[in-house]
């Protein structure tokens, strides 16, 4: 499993995990179902509390990601949208995103989905048409593999933002 040390940059609040911990059962489904809109994942990382620190939660969170059937991977793309461009996008971006997408959609029966955590605007285009192009050409196994990846890393980057943002009441966008 890859390390989930979180950079202590300056000005970076601190995550209140025991916040996280002490959260009421119904209040932490609900932030947890933000992020990945699964029952059995928001359940299994709820039941682990209390975490010593943010390392271990986000361990336990990747942990009980990787451990979900392609059942509840499809509850979790339900909730799923396809990213969205920048504002000052091209229509034409607009139109070849759908195109792909809609391409994407009735190969593999759902919405494509990706962590785009890190790029910038600019980059958010080309790297979108790009991923589903590629991803085009997998077999539906393979394409199972790479979309439950991509829901752990958009649950981990959400849970994150969440622990960041003002508590539990905050969504993971």
């Amino acid at each position: 499993m890859p390390a989930h040390h979180v950079p202590d940059l300056p000005g970076r609040l601190a995550i209140p995990v025991e916040q996280f911990n002490a959260a009421s059962e119904e209040d932490l489904e609900q932030a947890l179902l933000s992020c990945l809109r699964s029952l059995r994942w928001a359940r299994r990382v709820a039941d682990h509390r209390p975490y010593p620190d943010l390392d271990s939660l986000l361990a336990a969170a990747d942990e009980a990601a990787y451990d979900l059937a392609w059942p509840d991977l499809t509850e979790a793309l339900a909730a799923e949208h396809l990213p969205t461009l920048p504002p000052d996008t091209y229509s034409a971006a607009h139109t070849a995103l759908s195109a792909a997408h809609a391409a994407y959609e009735s190969r593999f029966g759902h919405v494509f989905v990706i962590c785009l955590d890190g790029l910038s605007p600019s980059e958010t285009l080309d790297r979108l048409l790009a991923a589903i192009r590629s991803r085009l050409t997998n077999d539906p196994e393979e394409e199972r593999a790479v979309v439950a990846d991509e829901l752990r890393r958009l649950a981990s980057v959400r849970l994150v933002s969440a622990l960041r943002g003002a508590g539990l009441q905050s969504t993971c966008g």
